[in-house]
This record gives C-alpha cells, structure tokens and sequence, in this order.
C-alpha cells in the first residue's frame, strides 16, 4: 500500500495544480476572483463544499488517528489538505500511518 499512497501523492499534487497553477498566471493571487468563479455555477459551489467538509473529515481523522498511533509530525498532511488539498492531505497521512503502523510491528 506504501507505493499506492506514494503515487496518490503525486497524482493528487499534479492534477489539481494542473488547472491552478495556469489560473494563477493569468489572474495572480486575486481571491476576490477565485471566489467568484467557483462559485460562479452551482456545479463548482457544490465542488467546493464538498471540498470543505472533506478537509474538516480529513483533520479530524488525522487529529484522532495520529495521536491514537503517536504518529510525528501531523502537521505535514495537514499542510498538504491546505496547501494543495485532500488528494494530498489524506494519501499522505494514509503513508504517514501505514509507515508508523509497520514500526509499531517490528
């Protein structure tokens, strides 16, 4: 599973930054905008709430599982669901437990 969660990793760094990162060339830092176009159609509000909600599930399983498996340094998948998003917060605290998991068993 180690080398699943890596690649998810990956893939859920590149894919969304791939849309992002040309976006943020052509209009800057403007959150005023961001805001506005995705929340433009119902379709894009209903991404980014759901987005929303996974951050919260995602934080709190991390908080709940990492202290229940005494797992260092929480704060890495933490900043990878904000600065990139779930699709890098959550494969890579699944990697962070399967990792501490195999060294609780050794």
């Amino acid at each position: 599973m180690k080398y699943l969660y890596i690649a998810l990793c990956i893939l859920g760094t590149i894919l969304p930054y791939s849309q992002f990162i040309p976006w943020l060339a052509d209009n800057g830092l403007n959150m005023g905008l961001l805001v506005q176009e995705a929340a433009q159609l119902r379709i894009g509000a209903f991404a980014w709430l759901d987005a929303l909600v996974s951050v919260v599930v995602v934080y709190a399983f991390i908080l709940y599982e990492g202290r229940q498996l005494d797992i260092k340094k929480l704060w890495l998948p933490m900043i990878g669901t904000i600065t990139v998003g779930v699709s890098l917060g959550l494969p890579l605290f699944l990697l962070m437990r399967e990792l501490r998991l195999e060294q609780q068993e050794a």
